[in-house]
């Protein structure tokens, strides 16, 4: 029975998705693997389509296990969401809520062009430039946006800061514990001295979603998420 589950989940992958084929619901599952410990990921997103726009809404929760667990028992909870436009996703709110601290929070005004952030109980405004994108809504931006062909530039923020991102972009077959899948893989292109890190490979046959993901943090950090498991649901349109 697990060897024909893992054929059908291997032949759902490897299906074509048509641009006009949007989901309305995608759980995404990831083992976590960091230099002192393993955790479990899990992310959704919802996509609602009312009186001919789109908005999305992506909740995500990381927590450590095992023995790790006792060193870190609470979750990072993340919580992005706007709407969906002909140029792709734009964020209107973005949270990254730690164990007991106070979440960073990220404001997008985009008639106004203002990026509102709030961390450690500080506010502070700054531009908000075109096509800015949250940390966790970037994983899934290119669902709705065409890839470039040779690098991506973005801005990104996590609720504490705005930088300018720019990824090369590769080819590569990953070896995940749902099959083989291929991959474009982004690759940060980092400042001579920083330490952070980040590399996330996305799955062209299922709506370019992240399947493994890649860093090292500003505190030195290394995380591996890689997927291990994919539900997508679609509503039909009335």
């Amino acid at each position: 029975m697990k060897q024909i589950f893992a054929a059908i989940t291997l032949f759902l992958l490897c299906m074509p998705a048509l641009a006009t084929d949007i989901p309305s619901r995608v759980e995404m599952s990831y083992a976590v693997t960091t230099d002192i410990g393993q955790g479990e990921l899990n992310e959704v997103i919802e996509i609602r389509h009312i009186n001919g726009a789109y908005s999305y809404t992506i909740d995500s929760e990381a927590q450590a296990t095992g023995i790790y667990k006792l060193v870190k028992p609470g979750s990072i909870i993340r919580k992005s969401q706007g709407m969906i436009t002909k140029h792709g996703i734009q964020p209107a709110h973005f949270s990254d809520q730690r164990e007991s601290k106070l979440p960073s929070i990220a404001l997008f005004d985009w008639g106004k062009h203002i990026l509102t952030l709030q961390h450690k109980g500080k506010e502070e405004q700054k531009p908000l430039p075109k096509d800015t994108l949250d940390r966790l809504s970037f994983s899934y931006s290119f669902m709705f946006s065409p890839l470039p062909k040779h690098h991506v530039e973005k801005h990104i923020t996590d609720g504490r800061g705005l930088h300018l991102s720019r990824f090369k972009i590769s080819k590569e077959k990953l070896h995940t514990p749902i099959g083989e899948i291929d991959t474009i893989v982004l690759t940060r292109e980092e400042e001579k001295h920083s330490k952070v890190k980040r590399k996330l490979w996305l799955a062209p046959n299922n709506h370019m979603l992240p399947v493994r993901i890649v860093s090292i943090e500003e505190n030195g950090r290394e995380i591996e998420k890689m997927v291990t498991s994919i539900n997508i649901s679609y509503k039909p349109e009335h």
